[in-house]
């Protein structure tokens, strides 16, 4: 069982950057794809994107959706169980409920099914 935990949401402008930060529980975070996705208010939760790595390989690698490609960076800290998500150039389009998963398959894609563990979220709202 994992536990996740988000935090780093609030009010920014248009421009703006913002980290957000999911903590994890549990002993086995580095054997785990972390993905981050979001929902905006009356709207499907969208995938934002994932780390994840290949098998037995210490090389994880980033996959992001078109819509926040060069813009978002996710980032992970094996050692404090956390995988950051840095948002730069914010839109007001960016505005959602962020939350982090964790899945237990080794490429999962960008469906929420795809996903075992999830956080409460943290608000992220960019005003204009």
């Amino acid at each position: 069982q994992v536990q996740l935990v988000e935090s780093g949401g609030g009010l920014v402008q248009a421009g703006g950057s913002l980290r957000l930060s999911c903590a994890a529980s549990g002993r086995t975070f580095s054997t785990y794809a972390m993905g981050w996705f979001r929902q905006a208010a009356g709207k499907e939760r969208e995938f934002v994107g994932r780390s994840s790595r290949n098998g037995r390989s210490i090389t994880y690698y980033t996959y992001y959706a078109d819509s926040v490609k060069g813009r978002f960076t996710i980032s992970r800290d094996n050692a404090k169980n956390t995988v950051y998500l840095q948002m730069n150039s914010l839109k007001p389009e960016d505005t959602a409920v962020y939350y982090c998963a964790a899945s237990t398959r080794e490429l999962p894609g960008s469906g929420i099914y795809e996903y075992d563990y999830w956080g409460q979220g943290t608000q992220v709202t960019v005003s204009s």
